[in-house]
């Protein structure tokens, strides 16, 4: 690769080189779901997003250890510090045990990634499962004097930070404008300032989620998680740190905040990349305004915004059709060009395997030859450029267009040289497949297709065409399927 890859930081607002701290290995980190409801368009795009950056990175031959987590524990109803933990609030709903909760949206989690084809973290550490390392966090904030401790609840200290550090470096929040935008809140009387946030909150008697601490029985921050988790797996100082733009602040705001007051000293990551929203027809998503879609009922078309299901293939599409750092807006008539532009991308592939290169009447075109490898180098410009996937589709279509005209006979696959034969097979296959994550999904019925084969036999026994007969069975036994010559018909078996 003749270009590096470049990523816009958050932390810099600025697109930067990057350059891992310790190549070839690189360490990612990005926050995963809080796992008490169905995963939704959101989430996919976010998720979607970060596995095309942990592909890339790994096609170019990075290691890389891609951490991702579950918060199972701690993300209160209001996103802040009050209000009623959304895993024990939906198991009271429920009548099930949190951990059951949690059990139950994780598996729910975990297959719809895999229909989209993300690939799994290398590591998927539990909030619950971190309560000593976010204790220890705590108790080195606590120590620098950047925490405070009040009837059983530690708070982090802003204003005390900020004297030394810069809250609101991340997302660009002035310490007045929030003070003066930020009203007081019921249950929050404990805290020096509004701005201050839980790092460890004392359960009420009701509460059922609970640990031991030396201040109390409780439960850890939604904040503090990530950052004894990303440090436990990644060091003080790792290389990327990524999630949804919707968590920039308070969550990523406050991450930062922890690292630089615990004894890590340091902003975490060296590179903090967010994704864009999904807005439905211009609005935002929301529950309340009715256009809420999980990824359950956009795979199966049953909400009632949906004028048809759309497979998971049409949706990653469609995803990636986008740059991460645009809003993306669904419709129904986006989903169904998403589909489209899929199929053809598809219809590549199938395209590419029927092409063969022969060396035999090898008449080399040197310009034809310099248009594809330009062509080929040009898909890559976009996934350096901030990986805008946009552009590298766009790139794909190009190149597709050239394989077309090769299969179709308009260009001859002899003017070719096998460097740039080679070269348009693998930068297609690999970017589609390898980087991109896109899949062939077949939506062939089985057994309507063998049905259709069952009435071809019929008609040939019919007609006493006998050797079509023998064919039809012959071939059918290869794929371990018998026909069964029945008095009440015909019908197919498995071959035991």
């Amino acid at each position: 690769m003749q270009q590096k890859l470049s990523l816009y930081n958050t932390l810099t607002r600025k697109k930067e080189v990057f350059e891992p701290l310790h190549a070839p290995h690189v360490g990612m980190y990005v926050c995963g779901p809080t796992v008490y409801g169905e995963p939704h368009l959101g989430h996919a795009r976010s998720f979607v997003t970060f596995d095309v950056l942990y592909r890339y990175l790994r096609y170019n031959g990075y290691k890389v250890r891609y951490v991702r987590n579950i918060t199972d524990v701690g993300h209160l109803e209001n996103d802040a510090d009050e209000g009623e933990d959304k895993i024990e609030k939906r198991a009271k709903l429920e009548h099930l045990e949190p951990m059951e909760v949690v059990q139950h949206y994780t598996n729910v989690f975990h297959q719809d990634m895999e229909k989209l084809n993300v690939l799994p973290p290398d590591i998927e550490p539990r909030a619950s499962g971190h309560i000593i390392e976010q204790i220890q966090m705590i108790s080195e904030i606590l120590e620098n004097g950047l925490a405070y401790e009040v009837n059983g609840s530690v708070y982090f200290d802003v204003q005390a930070y900020n004297k030394g550090h810069n809250y609101g470096k991340l997302s660009g929040r002035v310490i007045d404008d929030l003070l003066n935008n930020t009203r007081e809140l019921e249950g929050q009387q404990d805290k020096r300032s509004p701005l201050d946030f839980a790092l460890w909150k004392k359960a009420s008697p009701a509460h059922i989620m609970r640990w031991p601490s030396p201040w109390s029985d409780g439960f850890p921050g939604w904040h503090l998680e990530c950052s004894a988790m990303s440090r436990k797996y990644l060091g003080t100082t790792f290389d990327i740190h990524g999630g949804g733009l919707d968590l920039m602040f308070p969550h990523h705001e406050c991450e930062i905040a922890q690292s630089q007051a615990s004894h890590s000293h340091s902003d975490a990551a060296r590179y903090w990349v967010h994704s864009n929203m999904i807005t439905i027809n211009g609005q935002k998503m929301g529950k309340s305004l009715g256009n809420f879609i999980n990824l359950r009922e956009l795979f199966s078309g049953s909400h009632k915004m949906l004028t048809d299901q759309y497979s998971p293939m049409t949706v990653r599409f469609f995803i990636l059709q986008a740059h991460y750092r645009s809003p993306l807006d669904f419709s129904n008539e986006a989903l169904q060009a998403a589909r489209k532009g899929y199929l053809k991308l598809m219809n590549g592939l199938r395209v590419l395997d029927k092409l063969e290169y022969s060396e035999e009447g090898h008449t080399p075109d040197e310009k034809l030859n310099e248009d594809l490898q330009k062509l080929a180098q040009d898909c890559f410009r976009g996934l350096n450029d901030d990986m805008n996937t946009a552009r590298t589709i766009a790139s794909l279509f190009n190149l597709l267009k050239k394989i077309n005209s090769l299969y179709l006979g308009q260009l001859p696959l002899q003017a070719l040289t096998r460097g740039t034969f080679d070269t348009l097979q693998n930068t297609y296959k690999d970017i589609v497949q390898e980087v991109l994550g896109l899949k062939e999904e077949s939506s062939l019925d089985t057994e309507e297709m063998l049905d259709l084969v069952l009435d071809f036999y019929k008609e040939a026994k019919e007609t006493k065409a006998y050797d079509k007969v023998d064919s039809i069975r012959a071939e059918l036994k290869k794929q371990g399927i018998v026909i069964k010559d029945l008095k009440s018909g015909i019908d197919w078996a498995y071959e035991e």
